[in-house]
């Protein structure tokens, strides 16, 4: 069992505790972060004369060579070791002898393994940030496309007010804008670099702790050694994002879902993007919609299970504080495979406007602008409000719309209704009136285009 603290042990340790112990299977994700780690610590070393030019080089050369080997599949790594630092460690000195002992002077596991974690979050940020963009990219496309294509708008799941789906997808536009700013205000506060920390309590030897945070492309070195090695904020506040992301993307499936079913039809998602039944040939299912759904509660679990893990641990570094890489890691994966699938799945649905304009007709999602209509024309808001309950009763009960009636059945119900009732209550007219911006009428939507098409300039589409 190879070890990098065994001088104070007078026997082996028990091979269950070792295993237990053991973080080999899920930190060796971070081998490239903890050798460039090492390497920008081998090289602040020997500016500061701790190491000599000789010394460095033989170091870096063998930390390279290895990185080499492993990302070719000529070195495997394997649970002979503890975790990847021993891996590291005990295969340098394999090769290049004792200037490998020298690699860890001035840092304890704690600090390493608190830079390794940062190094791969901050890594992938960035990637959840590209495939976040992705999205808002292909969101921001099908605004532009149906500024025109009238839809019901819901609340409670009933049919309320007539929308376009520019509108509807510009909602999830927003949320995902948020979701991007998130990412990028995470990385700014975790950007800071805990390497020279120690084990808690820094360390004698006179580390360029700058000089490291520089070469790894830190703001600067963190400020409070303790804090360095047992802060794990920004992990939780990456779960936190990638949780609430999880939670937007699930809204927009369980959306697509119900547009996708027969009694909609408001959209069909592409073949690449369904499977079939093993018994039911006609059936097209969403299912990347539904796992999408289903995945959000795995990410969940992950930010409960790094609270519990952090609610009760002392300062500084505790053992609890390894729990804290395989279910992010897992999140990472699963949140960056989301966005990736849900992605391609939007942007190859075909969209059916005439079912969706259908049904903000036969909806009565113009009843409001009915009311107004009365109220416009000196009839209180309370009655006109009863006389509009009284034309949707009727056009259940004849199975029409308000379009289909008569002005003699609307003067029936109301004298005060004239021919222009039609154009009042026609879906172009109960959007496009609505002008103010954040509403849905083409000229609100195109002022809310353009500015998304700064937003989408700025963060590099």
């Amino acid at each position: 069992m190879a070890q990098l603290w065994g001088g104070r042990f007078t026997k082996e340790t028990d091979q269950l505790v070792y295993n237990f112990n053991a973080s080999i299977t899920f930190d060796q994700k971070f081998y490239r972060e903890d050798m460039e780690g090492s390497m920008a610590h081998v090289k602040m070393l020997a500016a500061v004369g701790i190491l000599t030019e000789k010394e460095r080089d033989a170091i870096l050369a063998g930390i390279e060579g290895i990185l080499a080997d492993v990302e070719r599949g000529a070195l495997v790594i394997t649970s002979e070791y503890e975790d990847i630092h021993s891996f590291v460690e005990a295969t340098l000195i394999d090769r290049i002898g004792d200037a490998g002992k020298k690699l860890h002077t001035g840092r304890s596991r704690n600090d390493q393994v608190a830079l390794d974690m940062r190094l791969y979050t901050r890594k992938e940020i960035e990637n959840l940030k590209g495939l976040v963009k992705d999205l808002l990219s292909v969101l921001h496309r099908l605004m532009k496309e149906h500024t025109d294509t009238y839809m019901p708008g819901f609340t409670h799941l009933q049919k309320a007010q007539p929308i376009t789906l520019a509108h509807h997808f510009g909602a999830y536009m927003e949320m995902f804008k948020r979701d991007y700013d998130r990412l990028c205000d995470i990385y700014e506060r975790m950007n800071y670099c805990p390497l020279g920390s120690g084990a808690l309590a820094g360390t004698t030897y006179p580390l360029d702790r700058n000089m490291t945070a520089e070469l790894l492309g830190f703001n600067g070195p963190t400020l409070n050694s303790m804090d360095s090695v047992s802060d794990r904020d920004y992990v939780i506040e990456l779960l936190s994002a990638m949780s609430t992301i999880m939670m937007h993307l699930s809204r927009f499936s369980e959306e697509i879902i119900i547009w996708n079913s027969n009694e909609y039809r408001f959209v069909e998602l592409d073949d690449a993007y369904s499977t079939g039944s093993s018994i039911m040939p006609q059936k097209k299912n969403p299912d990347i919609a539904e796992l999408v759904r289903g995945k959000t509660g795995r990410v969940y679990g992950a930010l409960m299970q790094i609270l519990t893990t952090m609610k009760g641990i002392p300062l500084a570094y505790n053992k609890d504080m390894q729990e804290d890489k395989e279910f992010t890691f897992d999140a990472i994966d699963t949140v960056k495979g989301c966005l990736a699938l849900f992605t391609g799945m939007i942007d190859t649905m075909t969209v059916n406007k005439d079912v969706m304009e259908s049904s903000a007709k036969n909806g009565f999602t113009n009843a409001t602008d009915a009311a107004d209509y009365l109220v416009n024309r000196g009839v209180p808001f309370r009655d006109a409000h009863g006389i509009v309950g009284q034309l949707v009763l009727y056009c259940i009960d004849k199975n029409i719309s308000l379009d289909d009636m008569s002005l003699e059945e609307y003067k029936t119900i109301s004298p005060v209704f004239e021919a222009d009732i039609y154009d009042a209550i026609s879906l172009k007219t109960c959007v496009e009136k609505r002008e103010t911006i954040g509403a849905p009428s083409k000229a609100a939507m195109e002022q809310v285009i353009a500015i998304n098409e700064e937003y989408m300039k700025r963060i590099g589409e």
